[in-house]
């Protein structure tokens, strides 16, 4: 058990938004058991009970990303691709990317996992969609190995793509791979790593990558897979104007439309981005419940525009948070997502465009909720033990203490948490990794970083 004691101040993003100074937060297992004043501990079990003094921290329910793509940790500031827009950055990085080696897969995925956990997320989705015809191992298993031994909840897409340089596409025809392959190995992932319990380390997300790269077929038949099975399905989409223009010069259609008349629309779908829908587009994704992962930033570095996050949140549409892979946005700091996402909106919309609660919660329960979890992203009796607690007695919160949540994103310089728990175990204590060295993954990433370029 874990009493954290006498918290400055608790965000519990519960259905009544509470916010509490002064009380004490009982975990027992991998579940909240009390939220009270004063919890007096049995002298039976007091020795058993490890107590954190947590009149110094913020407490919140640890926040979920759920857009990354973590092999790119490899490939992050690369000079070639620092100026380019999606289309030029990708024809870039693909030819680099193919050389992945099951090394560079599993280090990548714990230097992607640290730095999210170090930054305030607890739960985190995965986009790996490049599938090396020479690849020797099994990218996915890699994947869950390295998120158990770090200690993230992990809810990764067995991604795809089929339409490579010779079909018209992006990528290398090396990295690609047939409808049949990826149809397979979707069901293959899914019997073998999805738990459906509520506080589930591990789910599966079907995502072919995008419009783009991947052919109508398997667009159908990954929808018929991922309802039979009950899992969640994504794909990027309406992240560029190239884009668009693509799915109107092939199809004849914009990329919603295109996505609706493959079975692409419902309350187990979501996309990542999701800048360029017009009024009809949003309204047709508020009736259809059909989610946005929203990733401020990478949308920033790559100049691809503004996403309508205001408008959206007005219409009822789910919205989540994603750091997006780490060449296009060049770090998984998920507190500075949240930052971003506020100050992004404000550009578009103005000074009262979006709340620093409100990107909070987006961050917390509508990330929980994308990925179909009910008992995280929130902290009550009974929730998920995932909880994230930020000092704000240091420099950098100095003066903005009149409303502790909010100085979490309007200030501060350094994003990293005193300690995060996941499901109930300590996995950052005073800011370092426990299960973990963090200089060793610095440095395996850093050779193994040189070993691609080369």
């Amino acid at each position: 058990m874990i009493l954290l004691k006498n918290c400055f101040y608790i965000a519990t993003f519960d259905d009544s938004a509470d916010e509490l100074r002064g009380y004490d937060i009982l975990i027992k297992g991998n579940v909240i058991a009390r939220i009270e004043k004063n919890i007096e501990l049995s002298p039976d079990n007091a020795e058993s009970i490890r107590i954190i003094d947590c009149s110094h921290y913020l407490v919140m329910p640890g926040m979920v990303n759920t857009h990354h793509h973590l092999y790119q940790m490899l490939t992050r500031n690369l000079p070639g691709a620092q100026n380019a827009k999606l289309f030029d950055w990708l024809t870039y990085l693909y030819p680099i990317w193919a050389k992945i080696t099951p090394d560079a897969v599993y280090y990548s995925t714990l230097l992607g996992t640290a730095e999210l956990l170090k930054t305030g997320a607890t739960t985190t989705a995965d986009h790996h969609y490049l599938y090396p015809k020479d690849f020797d191992g099994d990218i996915m298993s890699l994947q869950f190995d390295a998120a158990q031994k770090i200690g993230i909840r992990f809810s990764p897409s067995r991604g795809s793509m089929t339409c490579g340089q010779s079909r018209g596409g992006l990528p290398p025809d090396s990295v690609v791979q047939t409808t049949d392959e990826v149809i397979e190995d979707m069901q293959r992932v899914i019997e073998r790593f999805n738990d459906v319990r509520p506080l589930s380390m591990s789910k599966i997300i079907l995502a072919p990558c995008s419009p783009f790269s991947v052919d109508e077929n398997l667009m159908r038949e990954t929808a018929k897979l991922a309802r039979e099975y009950n899992v969640i399905m994504h794909t990027h989409l309406a992240e560029t104007q190239d884009e668009e223009q693509y799915c109107i010069d092939k199809y004849g259609m914009r990329p919603l439309e295109e996505m609706e008349r493959l079975g692409w629309l419902g309350s187990d779908v979501f996309f990542a981005h999701g800048i360029y829908f017009d009024d009809d587009e949003l309204r047709i994704l508020a009736e259809t419940d059909t989610g946005i992962s929203h990733c401020p930033t990478s949308n920033m570095r790559l100049g691809s525009g503004i996403a309508r996050i205001k408008e959206m949140l007005g219409l009822g549409i789910r919205v989540s948070l994603g750091v997006d892979g780490s060449a296009s946005n060049d770090t998984s700091d998920m507190l500075g997502e949240v930052r971003n996402t506020m100050l992004l909106q404000r550009v578009k919309y103005g000074a009262n465009a979006i709340s620093a609660r409100q990107a909070l919660k987006i961050a917390t329960l509508g990330g929980a909720k994308m990925l179909g979890y009910s008992t995280i992203g929130k902290i009550e009796p009974n929730a998920g033990a995932d909880i994230v607690m930020f000092d704000m007695f240091d420099i950098q919160h100095a003066g903005g203490l009149s409303d502790p949540l909010a100085t979490l994103i309007f200030t501060g310089y350094n994003h990293e948490t005193a300690y995060t728990i996941v499901d109930g175990k300590i996995v950052v204590e005073n800011g370092k990794l426990v299960k973990i060295d963090e200089n060793e993954i610095a440095a395996r990433v850093n050779e193994i970083s040189e070993r691609l370029f080369e």
